[in-house]
């Protein structure tokens, strides 16, 4: 299906907006580099188009025609030929969990395993691989592998590696599958309570099942044996470089990685952080206290430039609508004994959001539930109000459901909406168990991107890595179609939350710039800011949306560093050259 409005002309200056040279006469100092011979899509809605850009150091010094520019050409200036390719400004993920995703890389990979069949095979084969390996850990599989029941059971486990324990984190995040020897090692059975916002999962006799929802899971993560300094470290180069190959230059943590600034300071000491990190603190309840308090003000001190910085507090409202962990202002459909509960108290939610934000820290919450949403707006207005604070841009990460009356308060209040664009994809876990679980009323308003936007709301997309693969591309396609690769359902699922091209890229580029309070700097190819842009494969603007997840990064820099080298950018007049 063809969508006319996301093909654009093609609009190209003739004069420099660059920094005035310093006399009529003299030429510029010379540049460390030069991109050329490129069509460059800025983000910049004064200038759009440009044919060339001059960087020095790590920032950018000059964007214009190629004719303005090439004055800006030294004896040591490197010149890259784009041979006409797209260039963009380097990418960033607003939502992802890093360590977790990229320790993930080197585990069990369950992602796009249809069949309980193939979960099993991929087991076992990992688990004859690694006979060394004490616990048999993973991640990916999705709720619809499972029937109606939407959960899986220890057996199909057992049945396959039943002399070591295996620890199964579904794509979401929200619920764990483990095997007969996992519940024993965490000491799980009939008589075990179920934790603060977690269940254990039980048959009609009572035995847990091996499914785990919530924080139930973290019975048996906290007896996985830890990975190392060492085996941490190299996975986060595994997980750099995957990034950066498909054109990451920055992420938001949004948990999980807190912990681990020292791991990243010692890449960056070393020279080999080529990925830009804003890391948040994970606030559970009942809150803040003197050591975390002292925690996150330490790290907002020591890490607080370009590369590494904090300042930022997550808290965590609800589950998800899967499990039926989501808070719904209403029952769920489905289930109408279910509405999903809240993991705050409201009032003591409100309270510390308040003082976070007295604190000068942006705040993230996770709200996928209409009723969690409702409260995080709630207690954002009144932190505004209490403390007369503005431009805080606090953020809400997912919004998968929203009360239709709560959808023009981001734009009001300054809320930013933290969007994960690939978790809208319509296959059938969106169709058939999310929809489902909350009946089509809801549904009406999945993901409502376009609405926010449309009554003011800023936008900020990412991935939420490792829950779906890190690469941006599927994510700008699926908030251009709202479709299946098949081009499934046919007009698109709630086809009138689709974005243009240019909206989907500024969610990715300086509206997550914008959400992470780095506008200023980042975001867009301009004089002055940091030189972080990709070359890619293909013309987004000039083919059809349903091409756009096939994309191939060709060159990712990072602060006027070539990063990544794509093994198919081999056309001399494409290559580096003096």
């Amino acid at each position: 299906m063809r969508f006319p409005c996301f093909r654009l002309g093609f609009f190209l200056l003739t004069v420099c907006f660059s920094m005035p040279l310093a006399a009529a006469d003299a030429p510029p100092l010379p540049a460390d580099v030069i991109v050329t011979n490129a069509r460059i899509y800025t983000m910049n809605p004064q200038h759009k188009w440009a044919e060339a850009v001059a960087i020095r150091g790590e920032q950018i010094v000059a964007v214009g025609d190629r004719k303005t520019i090439d004055t800006f050409r030294g004896p040591s200036t490197k010149v890259i030929d784009a041979d006409q390719h797209l260039v963009l400004p380097g990418l960033t993920d607003c939502h992802i969990h890093f360590m977790d995703g990229s320790l993930g890389l080197t585990q069990v990979d369950l992602n796009n395993a249809k069949t309980v069949e193939e979960i099993q095979k991929r087991v076992k084969t990992y688990a004859d691989a690694h006979p060394s390996e004490i616990w048999i850990q993973g991640m990916g599989w999705t709720y619809p592998t499972f029937g109606a029941s939407a959960l899986p059971n220890k057996k199909i486990l057992d049945d396959i590696v039943p002399d070591r324990p295996v620890y199964l984190v579904a794509f979401d995040g929200h619920s764990s599958w483990v095997n007969s020897k996992a519940l024993a090692a965490a000491g799980i059975d009939r008589n075990t309570a179920d934790p603060p916002n977690g269940e254990i999962v039980r048959d009609e006799k009572g035995e847990a099942t091996g499914a785990l929802k919530e924080s139930a899971g973290d019975l048996v993560a906290a007896k996985v044996p830890k990975p190392t300094r060492a085996e941490r470290l190299e996975a986060l180069r595994k997980g750099i470089h995957e990034a950066n190959k498909v054109g990451l230059v920055r992420v938001h943590s949004a948990g999980q990685d807190f912990e681990y600034l020292d791991l990243y300071n010692e890449l960056r000491k070393n020279g080999e952080l080529t990925l830009r990190f804003y890391i948040a603190y994970f606030l559970n309840p009942p809150g803040l206290t003197p050591e975390s308090t002292a925690l996150i003000e330490s790290a907002r001190r020591q890490y607080n430039d370009d590369w590494i910085s904090g300042g930022v507090v997550k808290t965590m409202l609800d589950g998800v609508v899967e499990a039926h962990t989501a808070a719904m202002l209403d029952p769920y459909s489905d289930d109408p004994t279910l509405s999903g509960k809240l993991f705050w108290d409201p009032g003591k939610y409100k309270t510390t959001i308040a003082d976070l934000d007295a604190r000068g820290l942006q705040i993230f919450t996770h709200a996928i539930g209409d009723k969690a949403v409702r409260l995080a707006l709630d207690a954002y207005q009144n932190a505004a109000t209490a403390n007369h604070t503005k431009d805080a841009r606090p953020r809400i990460e997912h919004i998968e459901t929203i009360s239709a009356q709560d959808v023009d308060r981001f734009g009001k209040l300054g809320v930013i909406a933290s969007m994960q664009p690939l978790h809208s994809y319509p296959d059938e876990d969106t169709l058939d168990i999310w929809a489902r679980n909350i009946g089509p009323e809801r549904a009406k308003r999945a993901w409502v991107w376009h609405s926010i936007a449309d009554k003011g709301g800023a936008l900020a997309f990412g991935s939420d890595w490792p829950v779906v693969t890190q690469n941006p591309w599927r994510g700008v396609q699926t908030a251009l179609t709202r479709q299946t690769d098949e081009g499934k359902p046919e007009y698109g699922f709630v086809p009138q939350q689709r974005l243009g091209l240019d909206d989907a890229l500024r969610g990715y580029t300086i509206g997550a710039a914008f959400a992470g309070r780095r506008e200023k700097t980042e975001g867009s190819i301009e004089t002055g800011k940091l030189a972080d842009l990709i070359v890619i494969d293909r013309n987004l603007f000039m083919i059809e949306p349903t091409e756009i997840g096939k994309t191939e990064v060709l060159v990712t820099m990072v602060g006027g560093k070539v990063v990544y080298e794509s093994p198919n950018w081999k056309s001399p007049a494409a290559r580096e050259k003096k």
